[in-house]
């Protein structure tokens, strides 16, 4: 079947060089950085926030009191992977002395994007009931879309979390779903005129919180687009374009304590 021109306006790993290898270094890097984290004591995992077979997440804690908790929502257009392949990309926040917290979510078709957001929101509130301090979250590509979604008011963050939020920083995010309905994904997303209103962040003015939107320079034109859209629609977001980065590497940084994506998230 070929692809229409939206298909390939989204298609991230065609244009990746040794795409397909990705996926197998982040589960082993992420299980290997599991299991030594576990041991040490310094990993809680699969702990709940829902009744659903995918509403858990890990827990990883720094060496001494945490100074705070990042969450990261992991990507993959909400139909695939989970939380297990980015376990590693904790590592930076831990070394600068915060926790993080990396959930799963029920996936599409099974759940539509307007439940996984509605369940992103409750392991975010489950989460901080578990670390005390500031809150930081990112996440990419439809992680990306769905932290963004976090400062939407219609989401309904419980207020003191929301009171916590000290920086948000979406990582090569979607910001408007409505392209998105044009693609063949749509067939298990079920994007529809009204749900590509009401859960596009761009149409939606977000909640008093620094804001700061991640893409990487290589990424496909696309991609550069929705990050561009949504530092345009919420006034005071920062755009930072990651030269050299495609969409698979933007987020390795996330690694290092003191790599500039890190030093914006966490200040």
């Amino acid at each position: 079947m070929s692809q229409s021109a939206a298909d390939i306006a989204y298609a991230n790993a065609d244009f990746i060089p040794d795409a397909a290898a990705y996926p197998l270094r982040w589960e082993e890097a992420a299980r290997n950085w599991r299991e030594v984290e576990h041991a040490v004591g310094r990993a809680q995992l699969n702990l709940p926030y829902g009744e659903g077979a995918r509403q858990r997440f890990d827990l990883f804690f720094p060496a001494g009191r945490p100074e705070g908790l990042m969450v990261f929502v992991h990507g993959g257009y909400w139909r695939r992977f989970d939380n297990k392949l980015w376990s590693h990309f904790a590592a930076g926040a831990q070394a600068a002395g915060w926790a993080v917290v990396m959930p799963s979510y029920t996936l599409a078709p099974e759940a539509r994007i307007s439940e996984i957001t509605q369940e992103v929101r409750r392991a975010v509130e489950a989460a901080a009931t578990r670390v005390r301090g500031p809150i930081v979250l990112t996440g990419h590509s439809a992680g990306g879309h769905l932290v963004a979604r976090m400062l939407c008011p219609d989401v309904g963050l419980d207020a003191e979390v929301a009171a916590r939020l000290q920086k948000v920083v979406p990582i090569s995010p979607l910001s408007d779903l409505a392209p998105l309905m044009e693609t063949s994904m749509n067939a298990d997303l079920r994007i529809d005129a009204a749900e590509a209103v009401s859960e596009s962040p761009i149409r939606h003015t977000p909640l008093a919180c620094p804001a700061t939107v991640w893409v990487g320079a290589e990424e496909r034109p696309a991609f550069l687009d929705q990050a561009r859209w949504l530092t345009e629609a919420w006034e005071g977001a920062e755009l930072q374009i990651d030269r050299g980065r495609h969409h698979f590497d933007v987020i390795d940084g996330l690694e290092e304590a003191e790599s500039p994506l890190m030093k914006v998230l966490l200040g």
